[in-house]
């Protein structure tokens, strides 16, 4: 006996598969196309002022060698190629990845070298407290050399992760070398240190926080960015 002919749309087969896509998958889909246009924007955003950090740092070391320096060539030597080291890490990083700079398998690469270069290059910076600056460092000094760099940091790169990376070395170090080297007052400075790394770790994600809800506001009703 032959086989009834079957329709050539089997309408009551896909009919279960179109009821499974719901009135809310649209709109997940465009939420995640949005989201992911927003990381790849901002990886982007981050690699493109990553060689201005890497640029900066060598030229902050120099300032505060010749200003408040003398702790002596060979350690001031030493640290300066701590300092080189870091540089050329983010240049590298830089480099591997600016052939491609909207891949997101590429940018999300680079966030993790860049993360990575810039916990290096806070131990290497807060090193100076030990290696370059001078005995008897004033608390203003010792401000200044952790201060400077975090905020210039944070305003270059825009970027809470790596700008915590960087700095949470920066500031422990250096308030460490307040109490164990001979700086003029060193437990204010110690704990100035600790006050300005706070201050600018928390306008970091205050700021994040901002432009995250900006972009949110900025959603069609109904959508979400996460």
């Amino acid at each position: 006996m032959a086989e009834p002919a079957k329709p050539f749309l089997d309408t009551a087969g896909a009919a279960p598969a179109l009821e499974t896509i719901g009135s809310e998958g649209p709109l997940a889909a465009l939420a995640r196309m949005h989201h992911e246009a927003i990381e790849t924007a901002r990886l982007a955003n981050l690699l493109g002022r990553s060689l201005q950090a890497a640029i900066g740092l060598p030229i902050l070391a120099a300032i505060a060698v010749f200003t408040a320096g003398g702790a002596g060539v060979p350690s001031t030597t030493a640290w300066a190629i701590l300092i080189a080291v870091a540089a050329l890490s983010i240049a590298r990083a830089y480099a591997s990845a600016i052939n491609q700079p909207f891949e997101r398998a590429v940018l999300r690469a680079f966030a993790k070298d860049i993360n990575a270069c810039l916990l290096y290059a806070g131990f290497a910076w807060g090193a100076g407290a030990f290696l370059a600056l001078g005995a008897g460092a004033s608390p203003v000094v010792v401000l200044l050399f952790a201060g400077i760099p975090t905020a210039g940091v944070a305003l270059l790169l825009r970027d809470r992760l790596p700008v915590l990376l960087f700095l949470a070395p920066v500031a422990a170090l250096t308030s460490f070398a307040c109490v164990l080297r001979s700086f003029a007052d060193g437990a204010l400075a110690a704990g100035l240190v600790l006050i300005l790394s706070a201050l600018v770790a928390g306008g970091t994600i205050l700021v994040e926080r901002h432009v995250a809800a900006r972009r949110e506001a900025d959603l069609p009703h109904g959508l979400t960015a996460s």
